[in-house]
């Protein structure tokens, strides 16, 4: 089932055999994809504080400013769920790379609060759709390959984030602007990538059934309560993750008085740590179960955040910074693994479920943390983020949907 569209399609699957070599092209795919998606999101990062800076933006219309790219991307989300069953998750994943790395540079053309929020909102559309579809198809390779494959495909995202922030970093560093930066980098992302989209694999067929027999099983989903907490658990996650995206280079900018270029390393360091972890997490989860080991990662986050924000350190935020990638590196994957085990609810509509509750976090999340840096201060602000980090480290630990089997 799709992440976010399987939900549409509910019924008896049509098991499909696929040789191991169409398989391998498909994962190569799937991965390349994420990779993409992660960095071209990410480079843009270390150019807010200038964006901030050239329109004359406070904390509170900037976070305002930044509600348009997941705005953008939930509502493309309602639209692209009945279109996935209908095109197919390889066909959806062809037709937003082209739109996300044609709405790219368009942001930088932002020349006030409305056009940047538009530019936004636009990008932010293909970036959900492409995020949907591409974990729709990556479900359906992990189903071909019969083995645990999205925390991989999870970490070539953030392997992109950490490329796109870094990248992001050295552009403002040398004069590129906005739209020259994610032009250079779309462009050969687009051609490379789209050729290898043709070797993604058909999507299983479903029967699908009616309307009221589909609102059903939604509403089984939201009953649930280990649905419930595992959503509850992305949320936080995720409003974490655009915290640290949307906010991490303005506190070093506007705070620590840093270079332009160097308030990008904060998300950089970031998603280093994030990637390394994912890149490492099938064995991590063999070693420890996650309901042990997310409580950990996520009390390391807890700690070096608390440290970092009440030291007021660059070296100490830094730092900080990296612990909260660590911390949050596997939640999303195992949740949305932990989330397609749940007895008596479609795999399909459970993780959907799951990723609603975790873009509401991401939705909710930059604007929350710009009207509270504008009633106080963004040092205040991010003191929500180890509130968070702590109470995912305590739901992790109690949740009983993470104590299921692991398959693979």
């Amino acid at each position: 089932m799709s992440t976010y569209g399987a939900h549409e399609a509910v019924g008896a699957r049509v098991p499909r055999s696929h040789r191991p070599r169409d398989t391998r092209k498909a994962r190569n795919a799937v991965t390349a994809v994420f990779f993409v998606h992660g960095m071209l999101f990410a480079s843009w990062v270390a150019h807010i504080p200038h964006v901030k800076e050239q329109l004359g933006l406070g904390n509170g219309a900037l976070g305002f400013a930044l509600l348009g790219a997941p705005l953008g991307s939930v509502l493309a989300m309602m639209l692209a769920a009945p279109l996935l069953p209908r095109l197919g998750s390889r066909r959806v994943v062809q037709i937003a790379l082209l739109g996300y790395c044609a709405a790219g540079p368009l942001v930088g053309f932002g020349r006030s609060l409305t056009g940047l929020f538009l530019a936004l909102l636009a990008w932010g559309a293909f970036q959900g759709t492409l995020d949907v579809s591409m974990n729709t198809q990556g479900l359906s390779v992990e189903r071909a390959a019969r083995s645990p494959l999205m925390p991989g495909f999870h970490g070539s995202w953030s392997l992109g984030s950490f490329a796109g922030a870094a990248l992001g970093t050295l552009g403002v560093a040398i004069g590129l602007s906005l739209s020259e930066q994610v032009l250079y980098l779309a462009a050969p992302s687009l051609l490379i990538v789209g050729v290898l989209t043709t070797q993604m694999l058909p999507d299983e067929r479903t029967v699908v059934t009616a309307d009221s027999q589909r609102r059903e099983s939604l509403r089984r989903a939201v009953r649930n309560t280990a649905i419930v907490v595992l959503g509850a658990i992305a949320l936080a996650d995720m409003l974490c993750e655009g915290a640290a995206a949307e906010w991490s280079a303005v506190y070093l900018r506007d705070n620590k008085h840093t270079t332009f270029a160097f308030a990008g390393l904060g998300f950089t360091i970031y998603s280093l740590a994030m990637v390394s972890v994912r890149l490492s997490g099938n064995g991590l989860l063999r070693w420890r179960r996650p309901e042990r080991l997310l409580p950990v990662l996520a009390g390391i986050a807890t700690f070096g955040l608390v440290i970092g924000l009440v030291t007021n350190e660059t070296a100490a935020l830094l730092a900080a910074f990296g612990c909260l990638g660590l911390g949050l590196a596997l939640v999303v994957p195992t949740v949305f693994s932990a989330a397609g085990r749940v007895s008596g609810v479609n795999p399909g509509t459970a993780i959907a479920v799951v990723s609603a509750f975790g873009w509401i976090g991401f939705v909710c999340g930059p604007p929350i943390i710009g009207q509270i840096a504008s009633a106080w201060s963004l040092r205040v602000a991010l003191g929500l983020l180890p509130v968070l980090t702590a109470s995912i480290a305590v739901a992790t630990s109690r949740s009983m949907a993470l104590r299921s089997q692991i398959p693979g």
